[in-house]
């Protein structure tokens, strides 16, 4: 059985559902990356079983136990290992069906492949378990990608026939992502999120499960990254998404929407915003030929209903070769979507992390730390000069109502003097950044002031 992924970025995981332990090694991370261990235990709570009706009642603390990488909390460039142990783990729940497989499961493929050696209990190697280490190493390249510029956020776009708002494919406010990760399932809207759980709970209590597609937006990336053919994003997102269990459909942008669409309508338009190349829309989901375009990466993975139902299901008998009927007992989720969304997250940023450009074979070592720390301070800045120039856009449609004049000579030099006081020793050079910052505002202003009528 393989176990691993990536190329620059390499991932092997290890363990299964009812063995005494889960967990990952990751090879490729940087040396010097601070990793916040708590916001790693929080985003493992994510994931973690047993917490409302709507998941397992299974109960895992899902606490990483890290194994080497980490020298006081930062990345030393060594293999990084995280365990985490299983300790609700009731595997006579399991004894009936290692000779009777459970319809929907991997348990008759996987017996004929592996013989009756194979770990099975509660699938094994093919089980949700096994996002637990995912998300582990996940969430430690959510870390590292935050520290370049790169937010990865997932919600539940439905469960069965409910469905949420879609995200806007061109971006998200702060305000946004934040409430998803306060409501009892990571939704947009109240009234979604009650109706979502109703349809797995009414599910349920029928014995039965539901399926639901999770939706990922990544924004922040540069324009470029991936590669055509098999370097590309998707090439590279989609063994990945796929590798989640329970995952049966994965799309990017419009997707199979796009086949009803006429290419004039599908076409994103570029246009020019703010000196840089744009496009109107995002239909192609941020990605074009394998390359990232510079406008958010949207994603989409469709989860098929939990296959481990109450409701008497046909099988046949192994060693006998006879049909039976099967009721299945046991924990399980009567849907696997809202413990899915942080693993969505998770494996689209180990893949995302997996691309990321690597410093130049025989560059010089020192050269290439200190230009990832200017890349990351410019992902940093960059967006905040962005807001500046809107916020001197405000500001110079406020001085065009009110007809006071484009420069207000005193103001810039209180500024002036301010950010030279914060530089420090560099205050020459960033004043005179500053000089060419309030150039660009005035020169805007002023032809905003030309184009009033």
């Amino acid at each position: 059985m393989s176990y691993n992924y990536g190329q620059r970025v390499r991932v092997s995981v290890f363990g299964a559902s009812h063995a005494p332990f889960v967990g990952v090694t990751v090879e490729g991370l940087p040396a010097g990356e601070p990793v916040d261990l708590e916001a790693l235990r929080a985003f493992l709570r994510r994931r973690a079983p047993g917490q409302n009706a709507w998941s397992s009642a299974r109960r895992e603390s899902d606490e990483p136990e890290l194994c080497g990488g980490l020298v006081d909390g930062v990345t030393d460039g060594t293999p990084l290992t995280v365990m985490i142990k299983n300790n609700d783990v009731r595997p006579a729940d399991y004894a009936a069906l290692r000779d009777v497989p459970r319809p929907g499961h991997a348990d008759y493929p996987a017996r004929v492949k592996y013989g009756a050696a194979a770990e099975l209990d509660g699938g094994g190697a093919f089980s949700g378990r096994m996002t637990a280490p995912l998300c582990a190493a996940g969430g430690i390249c959510l870390q590292l990608l935050a520290r370049r510029g790169v937010r990865v956020t997932a919600h539940l776009l439905s469960v069965g026939s409910v469905s949420d708002a879609p995200f806007d494919p061109m971006g998200l406010d702060d305000v946004t992502v934040e409430a998803l990760r306060h409501r009892e399932l990571p939704v947009l809207s109240d009234e979604s999120c009650a109706q979502m759980r109703e349809e797995i709970l009414s599910a349920a209590a029928e014995g039965d499960s539901v399926g639901g597609v999770v939706e990922c937006l990544v924004e922040g990336l540069p324009l470029g990254l991936g590669g055509p053919l098999f370097e590309g994003l998707e090439s590279r997102l989609a063994p990945a998404l796929f590798a989640i269990p329970a995952v049966k459909g994965v799309s990017f942008g419009e997707g199979f929407g796009a086949a009803a669409l006429r290419g004039s309508e599908n076409n994103d338009p570029y246009v020019v915003r703010s000196g840089a190349v744009t496009t109107l829309t995002n239909h192609a989901g941020g990605v074009l030929g394998g390359l990232s375009t510079g406008l958010p990466l949207l994603l989409r993975a469709a989860f098929k209903p939990t296959p481990s139902i109450a409701k008497p299901q046909r099988s046949v008998r192994l060693s006998t070769l006879e049909e039976t009927e099967l009721r299945i007992a046991g924990r399980h989720d009567p849907c696997v979507a809202p413990r899915a969304v942080p693993v969505v997250e998770a494996v689209t940023a180990l893949a995302l992390l997996d691309a990321w450009p690597q410093p130049e074979v025989g560059a010089e070592p020192g050269l290439a730390a200190l230009r990832e720390k200017i890349d990351r301070t410019d992902a940093a800045l960059a967006p905040l000069l962005a807001e500046r120039m809107r916020l001197s856009d405000e500001i110079g449609a406020l001085k065009r109502e009110k007809d006071l004049p484009v420069r207000d000579k005193q103001r810039e030099e209180t500024l002036l003097r301010r950010v030279s006081v914060l530089a420090g020793e560099e205050s020459g050079s960033v004043a005179a950044v500053y000089q060419a910052i309030l150039a660009e505002s005035r020169a805007r202003q002023t032809r905003g002031e030309e184009e009033t009528p």
